[in-house]
């Protein structure tokens, strides 16, 4: 074998191979890294009524929590009343499903749907009685017959009827195989957070409120999120307009309150959701001023960010319900 051609191949194979890497390197300097270039493990579905409608349901998607673009806007209205504040989870069927006030008395709302584009009604679901002898829960008229005037009671005392008048903003509660449904009621006076719990997968058959006991009453839009062994509860407050936290070992208590994140005032419809980086988010309606803002927890939803307005959606939506599920 000519060992000078030997040498030149080696040279030539040498001198090919260095001007591959140099053209990789030039490659991977010229070319700009981007938000895009690793796709989110996660998907986030936003259901919303907005400022120009209470009657139908818009439905949004984002991969980060941050950017929501619309899936379908009045994708639903229901055959009578309204769809104020839903919320959405997705069921071991493999369906979505939407809970909602309707503002029709004691009634809360279902609708179901399998691509989050088309949905099908379930009807409403005429809540039990609540609140009877709750400490703050009478409408300030007195202890007059409380089968024909609402709660009666004085103000600030116990309600004096055990009937249920309003079932507003129910919140769903997931764990495990137990679907429930956090939802505010009263019995004319101020509004009390209670848990109901489905009897059946179905979604059709509901067990007997439970109070979230520790919360309180006037308390309304109350949403409950489990951190490890902990129950995060956010709720607002009627008499100071805030969002208060509150933890417990368990979803139905005892709470005790804890610090916020000094949100500010005349807010409602809060919505906790993490984000892909392991960030806690909640949302939170300010509906004097027709904004919608956020404000993140990176340390297990104990201290948080300044408010900033969600990007795109601010001034549109109202108290929205936030899903997030593997994409």
């Amino acid at each position: 074998m000519d060992t000078a051609s030997v040498t030149l191949t080696k040279r030539t194979c040498s001198s090919v191979i260095s001007t591959v890497l140099l053209a990789l390197a030039g490659l991977l300097v010229a070319t700009p890294v981007t938000s895009n270039a690793a796709p989110s493990d996660w998907r986030y579905t936003m259901v919303a009524f907005s400022n120009v409608s209470d009657r139908d349901l818009d439905v949004y998607e984002s991969s980060d929590g941050s950017q929501f673009q619309p899936v379908r806007l009045s994708a639903y209205r229901p055959q009578s009343g309204v769809v104020r504040d839903p919320s959405i989870f997705r069921h071991t069927d493999g369906a979505y499903y939407i809970t909602y006030t309707t503002v029709d008395g004691a009634n809360i709302g279902f609708a179901r749907s399998t691509d989050r584009v088309n949905w099908t009604p379930m009807g409403s679901w005429p809540v039990p009685f609540c609140c009877f002898l709750m400490p703050g829960t009478g409408d300030g008229k007195g202890p007059v017959n409380p089968f024909f005037s609402g709660s009666a009671g004085f103000k600030d005392g116990p309600s004096l009827s055990p009937f249920t008048t309003k079932a507003w903003a129910p919140e769903w509660f997931v764990e495990g195989d137990r679907v429930s449904v956090i939802l505010s009621m009263s019995t004319g006076g101020g509004f009390v957070p209670y848990l109901m719990t489905a009897l059946d997968p179905s979604l059709r058959l509901w067990g007997l409120p439970v109070p979230l006991a520790g919360i309180g009453a006037d308390h309304i839009d109350t949403t409950v999120v489990k951190v490890g062994a902990t129950y995060h509860a956010f709720t607002k407050n009627e008499t100071k307009k805030v969002i208060q936290h509150a933890v417990a070992p368990s979803v139905t208590g005892p709470y005790s309150y804890v610090p916020d994140g000094n949100w500010g005032s005349l807010l409602e419809g809060p919505a906790v959701t993490q984000l892909p980086n392991g960030t806690w988010r909640i949302y939170l309606d300010a509906y004097t001023e027709g904004k919608y803002l956020y404000s993140d927890s990176t340390d297990g939803l104990q201290t948080w960010s300044p408010v900033q307005e969600v990007p795109g959606l601010s001034g549109t939506v109202r108290h929205f319900g936030v899903m997030r599920e593997p994409a």
